[in-house]
């Protein structure tokens, strides 16, 4: 007897809300295929009218995050369930969520100053929390970055809002800081020249730029070179590696350490 009533229970359970949650489960399917073709469509509207790009991946993940809210939304109201009541609950989940995520809001504020104030582009290579590379987006709560050596670095822009950040790439033109060492037997003069030979034929070199070549340090057996060279900020590595092949053909350098590794915007030095 109980089993039958049981069944019953069911019986009337699967009438009242079956119909209601198989087209819940459609409304769901058919609304996130158009949450997601609307987030391509309007990727390439902006594109289209040519939005600034920093601004395109943020406003994109907002309008799609609002956009599954509502689904959300419209799937309790088909289920039955009484939409006023689920924003209270929702709205009370929110401040809770909300309290247990401080970081990741402070990782939305930072996202929005970042937008407001563009402390770096889409583009740009910068460097930031130990790290350095170029800016593929500005995501609703994090920066990527593309490292020189292709590898991708997500920043929460929380932290990025509140620190230091160089941008090496913003003015679009950077010098090239290096350090040679030549025999004091070469001369000043001798040396000083075909270190200009160099400079002068280096195809990455700014011609309306001023291009420094200062004696920096005597020793008894060594005369030390500044060479600071301007060039465009996507050619320094170019110009770096011009000047110092340049050199090696010029006169046979008198390095007695090879050259440290330092982070892009920083000269590697030949001593």
């Amino acid at each position: 007897m109980d089993l039958e009533i049981l069944k019953a229970q069911v019986w009337a359970l699967a009438t009242a809300y079956g119909g209601k949650i198989a087209l819940a489960i459609v409304a769901f399917i058919i609304g996130r295929a158009i949450i997601g073709k609307v987030g391509t469509l309007l990727s390439n509207f902006m594109e289209k009218r040519k939005v600034d790009k920093d601004v395109q991946p943020f406003l994109n993940s907002m309008v799609v995050v609002l956009l599954n809210v509502m689904l959300l939304l419209s799937i309790a109201g088909i289920v039955g369930i009484e939409t006023s009541s689920f924003v209270a609950v929702l709205g009370a989940a929110g401040l809770a969520v909300g309290l247990a995520l401080q970081g990741s809001l402070a990782n939305f504020a930072g996202g929005v100053l970042i937008l407001i104030f563009k402390p770096y582009r889409v583009g740009d290579l910068i460097s930031a929390q130990g790290f350095t590379g170029t800016v593929e987006g500005v995501q609703i709560f994090n920066t990527v970055l593309v490292t020189p050596d292709n590898k991708t670095i997500v920043l929460p822009n929380g932290s990025l809002s509140t620190s230091p950040i160089t941008n090496i790439s913003g003015k679009g033109e950077i010098r090239v800081d290096m350090v040679f060492a030549a025999g004091s037997q070469n001369g000043v003069d001798k040396i000083r020249e075909a270190l200009d030979i160099v400079v002068k034929t280096c195809p990455f070199a700014l011609k309306d730029r001023q291009h420094d070549i200062l004696v920096t340090r005597l020793t008894e057996n060594a005369i030390f070179f500044d060479v600071r060279v301007w060039t465009c900020s996507h050619t320094y590595w170019d110009t770096y590696y011009f000047v110092h092949e340049g050199v090696s053909r010029q006169f046979v350098m008198d390095s007695v350490q090879p050259p440290k590794p330092a982070e892009l915007g920083v000269a590697l030095r030949q001593l």
